[in-house]
């Protein structure tokens, strides 16, 4: 009977203790614990980034906003030995700018456009299939805000600790002088990040100029 009554009490002490809200705060998140698609299928943890300061770019072959990437490979070359590492996020999501598979993905970036800066896997960023990475860098809370990535080339800067800090927007060049003293504040920890915008639900022009935000 003693026996019964012992169990019986641990089990509601642990029922209450599993109702209770916990004393310690849950972990915070940063970009190391998501990962990505290798453009081989194979699944990379972004934690192997641990200590490098991060630019998020979703990339699109066919956009007119494509200069940008041999901007994102001079950064890449620039800034590695500082700590910097460029990662580029295909995706067809917006006006369906690029290409079909992950073979004419390598075929695009790698093989012509010989790219050193890592190429990932196409992925959703937009809808019901948006993978957990994108939500986690446009959260008001933990990321830059800003609301849904809006159109092809929107890049997030992220910080050695894996925080985001900083969002830009599709037409903001990765080759204006701006653009780098930004980014060299990140790599030296000297920026300050300010609070996030609110979330704005309007659309941004788009590739064709149309603000149709498609």
């Amino acid at each position: 009977m003693t026996i019964f009554r012992h169990s019986t009490l641990s089990i509601l002490l642990s029922l209450q203790s599993a109702l209770l809200p916990s004393g310690a705060p849950a972990a915070h998140k940063t970009v190391y614990d998501y990962s990505l698609v290798s453009l081989d299928g194979k699944e990379f943890s972004l934690a192997a980034y641990k200590g490098k300061v991060l630019l998020i770019v979703n990339l699109a072959s066919q956009s007119i906003y494509k200069d940008q990437i041999s901007a994102l490979e001079d950064l890449q070359k620039l800034y590695e030995d500082k700590g910097l590492v460029v990662v580029g996020i295909p995706s067809g999501d917006f006006g369906g700018q690029e290409l079909a598979d992950n073979k004419a993905i390598q075929g695009f970036y790698v093989d012509a456009q010989h790219v050193h800066f890592h190429v990932f896997a196409k992925a959703s960023l937009r809808g019901k299939d948006t993978i957990p990475l994108a939500h986690f860098l446009t959260d008001i809370k933990e990321g830059t805000g800003g609301g849904d990535i809006h159109w092809n080339f929107t890049k997030f800067l992220v910080d050695r600790q894996g925080q985001p800090v900083l969002r830009f927007e599709a037409d903001s060049d990765p080759a204006d002088p701006e653009f780098r003293v930004t980014l060299e504040q990140v790599l030296s920890g000297t920026y300050k990040k300010k609070d996030a915008p609110k979330k704005d639900d309007s659309s941004t022009a788009d590739d064709d100029g149309d603000d149709d935000g498609v």
